[in-house]
């Protein structure tokens, strides 16, 4: 995109709603299954409702400043701070290119296995790898039809695959999942929390384009809440039926027709783009460069990780976002929503907060908090920049 282009508050909330629409959400309310149907929906929509206020105040920094999301952190942590959370945003983005892949590959090759007796994990990471270097060099703009036909497409197949396992839920593979174990309502909440959180380094990436500062955060923020909330609901009521949380499995059980094979492969390579896209923005911070040649290679670096890496760091990949990402936001949305702040040149003892924001995040990930970790965490890193401020207000 370039900066003389705007996107109406329709475009965003149809973006971000075909972002939430993709595997890894379905697959991640699926990990949410040991709690139970009742409770699992109730992490799923208080941890979004948390995630999209974040979510939203986020993109309204963007909206405001005009500016993509890792140069917002300069208003914190001065021009030090966004070459540092840039190359952090990198170090995600490409991981979650990766996990995008990989599961996209896991789906499409259990599905073949099934209908024709063969599957390829590399070949297919490869040939989604390929699709999304098409759609890189082509351009979003010029796709954006198919990408709506995409979206659009997913979302019909997510209904049938959530009518199959709602209707279904609570016989043998709701009884499998409970033999394995219950889950802490906190750690359910926190899986809710954590990817809205994930996405807030890319948010202003988009909203820094809207035609209408206030709507356009709000309608991105409404678009992904609806998209993403649906898919964890999906993904916990199809573990519950199939009696697991593998993603491959649920769609062999639920039985999805040789078609759905097309819409799973494109919804990976939109969403996909976006990592790639916002990737190649952040690295535009440490040096000037082309977007379509950065985004090629984070894709390249992407596929390497997904042929390469287990699926089973999956859970821990979206801690780690969660203990980076929750201290840097609640130190930036402070400062600019409480604060007031508007000037690009944070001061230098906020990288000591973060710091600590980062090991709070990790020590209270040891305890069961009902609440989750990123809402205490963010609260107290949040009171703490409060307080620092005004000591630092007191001695200059």
């Amino acid at each position: 995109m370039k900066s003389s282009e705007s996107l109406s508050s329709f475009n965003l909330s149809v973006l971000w709603f075909g972002a939430a629409v993709s595997l890894a959400e379905i697959l991640t309310g699926a990990l949410i299954a040991p709690l139970g149907l009742k409770e699992g929906l109730i992490a799923i929509v208080i941890g979004h409702l948390i995630g999209g206020i974040l979510f939203y105040g986020a993109g309204k920094i963007g909206s405001d400043l005009k500016k993509p999301s890792i140069e917002t952190t300069q208003l914190s942590f001065g021009r030090v701070g966004a070459p540092f959370f840039a190359t952090l945003n990198i170090v995600q983005l490409i991981g979650w290119t990766g996990v995008m892949i990989a599961s996209g590959a896991s789906a499409l090759g259990a599905v073949t296995l099934s209908w024709f007796g063969y599957t390829n994990l590399t070949v297919f990471c490869l040939l989604i790898s390929g699709l999304i270097g098409i759609w890189i060099s082509i351009g979003f703009n010029r796709m954006k039809w198919l990408n709506l036909i995409a979206v659009i497409s997913l979302f019909i197949v997510s209904v049938i695959l959530g009518v199959i396992a709602f209707t279904s839920v609570g016989g043998e593979g709701a009884t499998r999942i409970a033999s394995t174990g219950g889950m802490p309502f906190g750690v359910a909440l926190e899986l809710s929390i954590v990817m809205p959180l994930s996405w807030l380094p890319l948010i202003s990436d988009y909203t820094r384009f809207s035609k209408h500062r206030v709507r356009g955060p709000i309608f991105s923020a409404l678009g992904y809440f609806i998209g993403s909330t649906f898919m964890y609901m999906i993904g916990l009521g199809a573990a519950l039926y199939a009696g697991t949380s593998d993603i491959a499995t649920i769609l062999i059980v639920a039985g999805l027709p040789v078609a759905a094979l097309v819409i799973v492969l494109f919804s990976t390579v939109t969403t996909t783009f976006l990592d790639v896209y916002s990737a190649a923005i952040s690295f535009n911070v440490l040096k000037k460069s082309n977007a379509k040649v950065v985004s090629l290679v984070v894709c390249l670096i992407g596929t390497i990780l997904a042929i390469t890496v287990p699926t089973g760091y999956y859970e821990q990949f979206l801690y780690l976002i969660g203990s980076a990402f929750g201290p840097l936001f609640a130190i930036l949305l402070t400062d600019y929503f409480i604060l007031g702040k508007r000037k690009l040149d944070g001061m230098a003892h906020n990288f000591a907060i973060w710091v600590f924001g980062v090991i709070l995040y990790r020590a209270l990930m040891a305890l069961s908090w009902p609440i989750g970790v990123s809402l205490p965490t963010m609260c107290i890193i949040s009171i703490v920049t409060l307080s620092v401020n005004k000591i630092f207000r007191r001695t200059i």
